[in-house]
């Protein structure tokens, strides 16, 4: 991977304590299912004769993430740890106990709480993993990169936590959502999108494996960026100017005022901007943080509606 690239995904993902989630060098490569470090704790059920109730009392579970957090309070799931973020958690954790950021939560503080089971995110899984093998913490990374990864995961904590009921109301607001808008969208023009995703100082362009590049596509937009299997690419403007997309969609992340700055001189100073269609058409647009994590969150449904009058105006 160059460099660079490699620089500018671990900047996402020290964002960790700004935003829903951080991304880290494992959105590189082909991002695995969700996926269990060692499995003793991490996989301590109930026994077949105990009741739902009975077996989410025997867990006692740390959310790393604030993504993991928000689908957890959803389903009515109690914990013991959450991670520590600059964005307002559940009220349901009030009072939990912080062990720090999504990238680089304390080891020491998380072993002590005695957990049944550490939930993290697969796009952490590069970095994360081998460091809690070493501290012999056992920990399952989740699959949030895209609106179905999400839901499938949201139906296998339900059933592990025994939240059946409520992870089925939650998977089925998706689904009704995203067919609303697939209904409110057929036979329209496709538009073609460009995804730009920014951090401090620089900036990537998002495929459609990547989760915004994964609801474009959902609500039919196509990529203009085709064959890859990472979620982020290094921006080369050339090839980006020959594309020329009809929607231009700008990210920022990690500090996002200063990052819709950076992108407003860039688009300013560089000249090779004003020759794309979507700046001369005024269809550029900078997407909210709070719906437009680098992984999927519970705003998934806000997010969609947020789109849909961004490539169907």
């Amino acid at each position: 991977m160059p460099v660079i690239v490699l620089a500018l995904l671990l900047a996402l993902t020290g964002c960790g304590n700004n935003q829903p989630e951080g991304q880290g060098s494992a959105a590189a490569k082909p991002t695995p299912s969700a996926s269990a470090a060692g499995s003793a704790s991490a996989e301590a059920t109930a026994s077949p004769e105990a009741s739902p109730a009975s077996a989410a009392e025997e867990h006692r579970i740390v959310s790393t993430t604030v993504a993991i957090t928000q689908i957890l309070d959803k389903l009515e799931v109690d914990l013991v740890g959450i991670p520590t973020s600059a964005k307002t958690l559940p009220e349901r954790y009030e009072g939990v106990t912080r062990v720090g950021n999504p990238m680089s939560p304390d080891l020491e503080l998380v072993k002590s709480l005695k957990p049944t089971d550490v939930l993290s995110v697969t796009t952490l899984q590069y970095e994360l993993e081998p460091v809690f093998e070493a501290a012999k913490i056992d920990a399952t990374f989740l699959d949030l990169t895209s609106l179905a990864q999400m839901q499938e995961e949201i139906t296998k904590l339900g059933e592990k936590f025994g939240k059946q009921e409520q992870a089925a109301e939650l998977v089925g607001g998706y689904d009704a959502k995203l067919s609303e808008i697939q209904a409110a969208v057929a036979g329209k023009k496709t538009p073609t999108v460009l995804i730009l995703l920014g951090v401090p100082g620089s900036y990537l362009v998002a495929t459609e494996h990547s989760y915004i590049g994964d609801l474009v596509r959902l609500l039919g937009g196509v990529n203009i960026v085709q064959g890859e299997k990472v979620e982020f690419l290094a921006s080369n403007t050339e090839y980006l100017q020959k594309s020329n997309p009809d929607v231009i969609l700008r990210a920022a992340h990690g500090m996002p005022e200063e990052v819709v700055k950076m992108f407003d001189e860039e688009f300013k100073k560089n000249d090779i901007w004003k020759h794309f269609g979507a700046v001369q058409n005024g269809r550029v647009y900078d997407l909210e943080e709070a719906l437009f994590g680098t992984t999927a969150n519970i705003a998934a449904d806000e997010a969609m509606e947020a789109l849909l009058p961004m490539l169907y105006p």
